[in-house]
């Protein structure tokens, strides 16, 4: 993430933000230390004292801790499956402390001996020797990675608590990061259901491993080079009879190499758009217009980030991008949104779409 600094220098408040967290952690370490050691009062006595200044450096970030060996607690910090949060918490513990009796951790890591764990949720029992899972392929999506797990105890009626715990399960058996990246859809079912021959749960692992290094050598390096796309306009009326307005880059929507950027980000700029019939003001207008032009100036299709289009109706401005990954397009829109946050309500996801199914809508109109 090299080019980052060099875009941003030393400016920004999140990095002061981090030194303070942590000047403030060092000085409460050996009662924190004390407090998860004896076990007593977790929530009370740490957690609570910890969640306002997680908070205060950004939302949506959760922990856990433990002992990690009887003279090192661990704290484990993690976005919880919240991609744009990922390389936030991942700074966050760089820029950790060595303290003696302290070891931090950035996103829930993979167990070592999956034979010996086990974990119970919603009264229901997750366990690697009782699981089992297949792959369900896809003739016009042969890069989507669709897993189905088999759970011995699954019905209808607890779908969302199984569906939970195998969740779960699979961010301690993977490794979070792993579980977020390697799996494009999870679904739960029982033996009875399963339209596949089954595999143990135990070999999930290396099948993911086998999927993405296939995938990796297939797309490595594949770049669109837009400057002779076409962009088309799109304008219609919303049910509230409020007008909508869309450019898009339909070139790109035609492309073969969709799943060389698989990573979808969209953000989304609120505005008042009351007294203009839902649309953004001039100065509003401007300012996103501005904003977009910095976005791709410091996020182009040579590096790997392509601008989809944009779609303005109803006091809400979305901007589309596809990109090759999510790190550094997360910390460089972090530090944007920084910059305009005193003109601009901006806020924005990331999810991955491979086929970028999410602008299917703007093909049926050019059809």
């Amino acid at each position: 993430m090299g080019f980052l600094n060099n875009i941003f220098g030393n400016k920004g408040n999140s990095k002061d933000n981090i030194k303070d967290f942590w000047n403030w952690f060092t000085k409460n370490q050996h009662h924190f230390f004390q407090i998860v050691k004896n076990g007593e009062q977790i929530d009370q006595n740490f957690f609570s004292k910890l969640s306002p200044k997680i908070d205060a450096l950004r939302k949506e970030l959760y922990f856990l801790t433990g002992m990690y060996d009887e003279e090192t607690a661990e704290l484990v910090i993690t976005p919880d499956g919240i991609i744009k949060n990922i390389a936030f918490v991942e700074k966050l513990i760089a820029k950790a402390p060595h303290l003696a009796h302290w070891k931090f951790t950035a996103l829930k890591p993979a167990i070592t001996d999956m034979e010996k764990f086990k974990i119970t949720m919603y009264g229901f029992s997750f366990d690697i020797k009782e699981m089992f899972f297949y792959p369900i392929q896809h003739k016009y999506y042969p890069d989507e990675v669709d897993i189905v797990i088999i759970h011995p105890n699954y019905s209808e009626e607890d779908k969302a608590n199984i569906s939970h715990g195998v969740e779960i399960f699979l961010d301690n058996y993977l490794g979070e990061l792993n579980s977020i990246i390697a799996i494009d859809n999870l679904n739960v079912t029982s033996k009875e259901l399963a339209t596949e021959e089954l595999i143990p749960l135990s070999k999930l692992k290396d099948y993911l491993i086998w999927r993405e290094k296939e995938f990796v050598e297939k797309y490595t390096g594949v770049r669109h080079k837009t400057q002779d796309d076409t962009f088309t306009a799109f304008e219609g009326t919303l049910h509230n009879d409020l007008p909508i307005f869309a450019i898009v880059n339909t070139t790109l929507l035609n492309w073969d190499g969709k799943a060389s950027h698989p990573w979808i980000i969209t953000i989304k700029i609120t505005y008042d758009g009351s007294d203009t019939n839902g649309m953004p003001g001039q100065e509003t207008y401007d300012l996103m217009n501005r904003f977009e032009d910095e976005l791709m100036a410091l996020l182009s299709s040579d590096k790997g980030y392509l601008n989809i289009g944009r779609e303005t109706a109803d006091n809400l401005r979305e901007v589309y991008l596809a990109c090759t990954e999510f790190r550094d397009s997360s910390l460089v829109i972090d530090e944007l949104i920084e910059g305009f946050k005193e003109n601009l309500q901006i806020d924005y996801t990331i999810y991955k779409d491979k086929y970028w199914k999410t602008f299917e809508r703007f093909n049926n109109q050019v059809d």
